[in-house]
């Protein structure tokens, strides 16, 4: 069987391998990036649902408009703009199969084979992958500890005149949990507007914050319209509704759509009308603000159990997100760490995976703490620091 040269390249994504991989009982993971159940307002959306099917189940489970249920595009305008201090009067709203649309739709739209797009390294492997299938070159700039280094942006934009995009994920990035603070994403900006270049914010996390202060979006400083803002509801609802969004402006929005048609139509309507009516008839606001409360409990179990039993290792807490990226000490291979610890029965994702370059080295893993209880995660590490001492 032959393969057309986009996809022969493509490697799948080696945190959805990991999760296939069998596990029994006793395996902890702390490879996926998972919300944790206990934040689904299950019942809540199941009140919801049963109203649906009691009244008006034929529009909910009818075709739907490619730019999605206009009172959800609404509501979440309205919320993108309080929350984000996002969407201006020259941008438009669609409403997507999870934040990883967004990213799959402005690559199709604005990358031709072998363009350029300069990316966070580490970046997440969704998004990297994404870019891939379309034969775009990724040029890596490292993370500095405040997100993308703006000096390494500055060579890469004079070193890649060609690039046509800049992605990044600036709030509690995934997978350093790194914050740019905000003189970086005004010079971001700076940058972008004299090369003439996009650029894809990603910021799935933004609610999830549990300490220092809020940073303004990259997209609520953007006066040009030369962001595309990725949002998502994975992290505050529930992954499994596949629904997200994109805030762009009106034309680019326009070629999204019509992108968008070629691959599902539309997203779930059934979830974007239940979505919708659970956000108008519950607060949304407190039940974020639980997740947030259940997220930082198990951060800081994370960050005491590592301290406990790695304190070797090298890590910064995060003010926010799901992930810890944590540097094994002298340079330990983070690949034949993570073997070892699933022979452990505990699963960790080694930074390699997600590197610009495919091949390359690292000497980190991601763990991450939305998932697995208070007391998995204690488990879990203590397994990890044994590899260690192993190792």
């Amino acid at each position: 069987m032959e393969f057309s040269r986009r996809i022969s390249a493509l490697k799948p994504s080696a945190i959805r391998e990991i999760l296939k991989a069998p596990a029994d009982s006793e395996t902890i993971s702390l490879a996926a990036g998972n919300p944790s159940p206990e934040a689904f307002p299950a019942a809540e959306m199941a009140a919801v649902a049963a109203e649906i099917f009691a009244s008006g189940a034929a529009s909910a489970l009818q075709y739907g408009i490619s730019e999605g249920y206009q009172p959800l595009r609404e509501r979440t305008l309205e919320r993108a703009r309080r929350v984000c201090g996002v969407g201006g009067d020259g941008d438009e709203l669609i409403i997507t199969s999870g934040g990883q649309q967004v990213v799959e739709l402005a690559a199709k739209t604005l990358l031709n084979d072998g363009d350029t797009v300069i990316c966070e390294d580490p970046s997440f492997i969704g998004a990297l992958n994404a870019l891939r299938s379309y034969s775009a070159k990724l040029v890596g700039v490292p993370c500095n500890g405040a997100g993308m280094d703006m000096d390494g942006l500055e060579r890469a934009l004079r070193e890649h005149p060609e690039a046509k995009l800049i992605y990044t994920i600036p709030t509690f990035q995934n997978p350093a949990g790194e914050v740019m603070p905000l003189a970086s994403r005004k010079r971001l900006l700076e940058l972008a507007s004299q090369h003439n270049v996009m650029v894809l914010e990603d910021d799935p996390y933004r609610d999830l914050r549990y300490g220092g202060e809020g940073v303004p979006a990259v997209k609520a400083l953007d006066g040009e319209g030369r962001v595309i803002y990725a949002g998502s509801f994975s992290k505050i609802i529930a992954p499994g509704i596949r629904l997200g969004f994109a805030l762009a402006p009106s034309a680019l929005i326009a070629k999204m759509t019509a992108a968008k048609q070629v691959s599902d139509v539309h997203s779930n309507l059934f979830f974007q009308v239940l979505v919708e009516r659970y956000m108008a008839s519950y607060d949304i606001e407190a039940h974020v603000a639980r997740c947030r409360s259940l997220y930082r409990a198990r951060r800081d179990a994370m960050d005491a159990a590592l301290k406990r039993h790695m304190p070797e290792a090298g890590w910064v807490l995060p003010e926010g997100g799901l992930f810890l990226w944590v540097n094994l000490p002298g340079g330990e291979d983070g690949v034949e760490f993570c073997r070892r610890a699933k022979e452990k029965k505990v699963m960790a994702v080694p930074g390699s995976a997600f590197l610009c370059d495919e091949g390359g080295f690292s000497s980190a893993i991601r763990l991450n703490f939305s998932l697995p209880s208070i007391e998995q995660i204690e488990t879990g590490v203590a397994r990890l620091g044994e590899t260690l001492r192993e190792m």
